[in-house]
């Protein structure tokens, strides 16, 4: 796990997980790792998500990127992390002891960013072929070595990880109170802090408008048995909706220049490539 050769150009990580389109499936990201018990019991007790949203989702994407991103950087970020979760763990209320690094839930927060990304764009760009979910997977695994994931808990390719997926849904996930306190904080943004104080009052209709816009990608974003374990509603007319969404999303986002479609790590990485020259001279490439 020391030797992990970082993310450039031309892998898929490098071209899509810098978007701020990935912030449409954050939500559900978190909910599903959530309904693993141990998940559940440490952001429950050790989380900033409920007084500190702002800051929780950035210093979440700032530590993404820096995976992805970061070069030589990413492992250490990736044992910052570890070290980090080291002392979280204890006993929930039913009387389970769990800890943030058990393997199985340290593997589980790790390979749902892979299916959220396939979920991303499957709703909101342009799904991945079989050959893609299947290179898009061995790049997972580079990834998960970066966060020190251990290596039995990660499915062997993209087809077994499926079937990880459905049946940790099946057998493993539960209604947690932590992913269903998740959803209904979901639904009221608050304010930025820093927003000038004349502002904040004007604040409560956006807060309420995004974050059911929030909740309603959320919730649509989610596996159809998911969302019955935790007793959600979705009709055809919201997926209806969702989809609509979806393909706008999709139709504008080639369009949008870089330094407004990527995260600021990401641009600048990216950015910072296209400047490097190969020994033979010509520029490495990144779109």
């Amino acid at each position: 796990m020391t030797d992990v050769e970082p993310f450039g150009p031309g892998s898929m990580h490098w071209e899509t997980a810098g978007e701020y389109r990935n912030l449409l499936v954050a939500g559900s990201a978190l909910v599903l790792q959530t309904m693993h018990p141990a998940v559940g019991a440490a952001v429950a007790e050790h989380s900033a998500y409920k007084h500190d949203p702002w800051g929780r989702l950035e210093r979440t994407l700032v530590s993404v990127q820096k995976w992805v991103y970061g070069g030589a950087d990413g492992p250490a970020e990736g044992r910052r992390l570890r070290e980090l979760h080291q002392p979280i763990g204890g006993v929930d209320e039913q009387g389970r002891h769990y800890h943030a690094l058990n393997g199985e839930a340290w593997a589980w927060v790790h390979l749902t960013l892979f299916e959220r990304f396939i979920a991303l764009n499957r709703y909101f760009g342009t799904p991945f072929t079989r050959a893609q979910e299947r290179r898009f997977y061995e790049e997972s695994r580079r990834l998960g070595a970066i966060l020190r994931v251990p290596e039995r808990e990660l499915p062997a390719d993209a087809e077994a990880c499926r079937r990880y997926f459905e049946g940790m849904v099946d057998r493993r996930l539960e209604a947690h109170p932590t992913a269903l306190d998740v959803l209904a904080v979901m639904r009221v943004t608050p304010a930025p802090p820093g927003l000038p104080g004349p502002l904040r009052r004007w604040w409560t209709p956006v807060g309420i408008r995004s974050g059911e816009l929030n909740y309603f990608v959320t919730v649509g974003t989610l596996p159809t048995a998911v969302r019955g374990r935790l007793g959600l509603r979705w009709t055809a007319r919201d997926e209806r909706r969702l989809r609509r969404l979806g393909r706008a999303v999709a139709m504008v986002t080639p369009w949008v220049p870089e330094r407004l479609r990527y995260m600021p790590i990401a641009y600048r990485a990216r950015r910072a490539a296209r400047g490097v020259r190969r020994p033979d001279g010509r520029r490495l490439r990144s779109r």
